[in-house]
């Protein structure tokens, strides 16, 4: 803001330094008879008029050189300065986002999360710039319109009459049309990146529905409203700009038509209009960066709303507290439901025994995964409470407990990267240990041959079978080396004889560990020491 300031001193000063100048150098006597000039003549002690100019030229290419550095520098900070908030700013809501917790974020759309970090973000950067320079250019016009107060200040009340007025025209005019259309574009942004992922995440359904049509008119329908904005938008930031200069240099023309029709002469008014025709030609384009970045943060301030919420939202802290797992989880009395007055566990206690295999079952939506879930920590309970060796599960020991477990779900997620990429996400990369992993997982002698680490899964794990992916998944669970481990109906989506191979290796791997198993055949369930049926809330003995 200081530099700000300062920038606008030199700026006003590169514009008044001008006409002296020229006035010098075509009236080298005025050393002599203006006495701002002949005291700087005398003070200095130059020789010559000749000389005086000269000194006075040189001197003042050296400003010019010394302004142009300076806002040079100035718009380097500017950018660090904003692009330095888009970094933090986007980190934050990453540690927001992942620190969210799990109840809220399956209530929100995955897209969302993407679009606010790299776009809303950046359009929030955009009003911080805007911001930053409606300082500079304020400073700039309020420097200026001082000067053009002194010069002639009943000049300049005319032109600030008609100048304020349309400016207020305009603001009250197009902001309103800017901010619409800035509320539009946020609608139909969302649409778009809804409208993308849903369509790569079905792409194999797309392909064998053939609607192709559907889709693209949809896209179509998205992707045109969202132009539109943008070109509304841009439009209208450039008519401030060509309706002021139109203006303001129309007034001075004007002024000199009349002065020539009333007194025939219009000599002893050019070197005054003159002057105001050099501010005009600095002031009006600051004008309209100042409407601009009005208007700019009008069409973002949805961005600002968004990132803001996003921000202030619900997180869990994790803590520092450490909890221990040497005898048994117990549920007491344990009640939770994803909706008001629909109870989807209710009054649920019973304990399971480190090292234990556990197993259970129920109808589809049941609420078999939700009581795995809480016993990882996942949801809190909204009664009772969960126990690990007597220690209440709590904010303060919640993540110590949730590194302990290992989790392979029905649908493992592989992105596209390496085997090794993926087996390490969310810990260190260590390529010991994911061989390691791997290896426990009985599909290391197959990778051994086809790349090893690095060998590719693909985007989704497209790359490698149903089998090898669980597999990968399986390896990404013992990565952590934990002491549970929680199989979500993991070899639901396998064939028999996969799936007898898969769960021999999960028993033989989980030996020494606690096997919670989420399943609906028999069969898996086959070495469990207990098997729990889940059943209108409630969990009992199979």
């Amino acid at each position: 803001m200081l530099l700000s300031i300062l920038s606008a001193i030199v700026e006003t000063a590169s514009i008044t330094a001008i006409m002296p100048f020229i006035t010098i150098a075509t009236n080298p006597s005025l050393t002599e008879t203006n006495p701002y000039f002949s005291a700087v003549f005398r003070a200095f002690g130059f020789e010559s008029a000749s000389n005086f100019v000269i000194a006075f030229g040189i001197a003042l290419i050296a400003f010019y050189v010394f302004r142009g550095a300076l806002l040079l520098l100035q718009t380097y900070l500017i950018q660090r300065f904003s692009y330095g908030r888009f970094h933090i700013i986007a980190y934050n809501l990453f540690r927001s986002y992942l620190r969210m917790p799990y109840s809220e974020f399956t209530r929100k759309n995955s897209s969302k999360f993407t679009r606010t970090i790299f776009n809303e973000v950046t359009n929030l950067i955009t009003i911080i710039v805007a911001f930053l320079n409606f300082a500079t250019e304020i400073s700039v016009v309020l420097i200026l319109y001082a000067i053009l107060l002194f010069v002639n200040w009943k000049i300049t009340a005319v032109l600030t009459v008609f100048l304020l007025f349309q400016t207020l025209l305009m603001l009250l005019t197009l902001s309103k049309t800017i901010k619409k259309h800035g509320e539009a574009r946020i609608r139909r942004h969302s649409a778009l990146y809804s409208m993308l992922n849903d369509s790569l995440g079905n792409f194999k359904l797309i392909k064998l529905l053939g609607n192709y049509e559907e889709l693209f008119s949809r896209f179509s329908k998205a992707s045109y409203g969202y132009a539109k904005s943008n070109i509304v938008n841009y439009t209208l930031q450039a008519v401030p700009r060509l309706f002021l200069e139109t203006l303001g240099f129309s007034i001075l023309i004007a002024l000199v038509v009349y002065v020539i029709y009333r007194y025939q002469d219009a000599t002893f008014v050019i070197p005054i209009v003159s002057m105001f025709a050099l501010a005009l030609y600095r002031l009006l384009p600051s004008v309209q960066r100042i409407m601009q970045a009005i208007n700019t943060v009008q069409f973002y301030i949805g961005s600002l709303r968004i990132v803001h919420a996003d921000l202030q939202g619900e997180t869990e802290s994790g803590g520092g507290d450490t909890v221990e797992f040497n005898r048994e989880i117990a549920l007491h009395n344990v009640s939770f439901s994803y909706e008001k007055e629909k109870s989807i566990i209710s009054g649920v206690a019973f304990k399971i025994k480190r090292g234990e295999k556990v197993g259970f079952v129920g109808e589809s939506g049941s609420g078999k995964s939700t009581i795995v879930d809480l016993i990882a920590g996942i949801y809190k309970p909204e009664s009772g409470e969960i126990a690990i060796d007597g220690v209440p599960l709590c904010g303060a020991n919640i993540k110590s407990w949730r590194r302990k477990i290992g989790y392979i779900p029905q649908e493992i997620y592989l992105f596209d990267g390496t085997v090794g990429d993926n087996v390490s996400f969310g810990y260190t990369y260590d390529a010991d240990r994911a061989t390691a992993a791997l290896k426990k997982a009985h599909i290391w002698q197959f990778l051994s041959k086809h790349g090893g680490l690095d060998a590719k899964v693909g985007e989704g794990g497209v790359l490698l079978s149903g089998g090898q992916k669980q597999r990968v998944g399986i390896a990404r669970a013992l990565y952590g080396d934990p002491e549970i481990l929680i199989l979500d109906e993991a070899t639901s989506a396998l064939d028999s004889e996969t799936e007898a191979k898969i769960m021999d290796e999960i028993y033989g791997a989980a030996a020494s560990m606690t096997l919670l198993i989420i399943a609906h055949r028999a069969g898996t369930l086959a070495r469990c020491d207990r098997i729990y049926r889940v059943e209108n809330g409630a969990v009992m003995p199979a």
